[in-house]
């Protein structure tokens, strides 16, 4: 199947300048739902993991599904101030000011393997931040998976040292 007819181009948004990739397009198709998270699933061929994690929020809509498919553990990353136990916390750079994610401390086991799934790689802070904060915690992170992938905005160079696999790239 060919995802990329699903994914809808919005030209200046957020803000002049910006070719936006839709990705409700394809949630709303039921075959291109399937497809795209079958097609991040495949990505996995061969790993070895424990559990999928998804940072919030479009990392819930790919990694939820993955991880209930493959019968294995789900790990949300959210915002600050969203998750009602102890929590591990990472601020990180954004393009215009900065961002704070948070994990459950009990979330992590040391020494398992994840496996970080979201949406889109740009520019890479949000993996960048989800993967250190993982590995100060004990965990290792084994791969890092993308549904759409913007490959001149830097992100993979950025996440040098991970593995990362993205199903589209622009």
């Amino acid at each position: 199947m060919d995802l990329k007819k699903f994914v809808r181009d919005i030209p200046d948004f957020p803000i002049p300048g910006i070719l936006f990739r839709d990705i409700t397009t394809v949630l709303k198709d039921p075959a291109a739902l399937v497809g795209a998270v079958d097609a991040m699933i495949d990505l996995l061929d061969g790993m070895e993991y424990d559990t999928v994690l998804g940072p919030e929020s479009r990392g819930f809509i790919f990694g939820m599904p993955m991880a209930y498919k493959l019968r294995r553990g789900f790990v949300p990353v959210r915002k600050a101030g969203k998750l009602p136990s102890e929590v591990a916390r990472r601020e990180y750079a954004l393009e215009y000011g900065s961002a704070i994610i948070e994990i459950h401390k009990d979330a992590i086991i040391p020494g398992h393997k994840y496996i970080i799934a979201d949406d889109l790689l740009a520019t890479g802070g949000t993996a960048k931040a989800t993967a250190d904060l993982i590995t100060q915690m004990g965990g290792e992170v084994v791969s890092m998976l993308f549904f759409i992938e913007l490959a001149d905005l830097g992100g993979r160079e950025a996440l040098a040292g991970y593995d990362v696999r993205s199903v589209l790239v622009y």
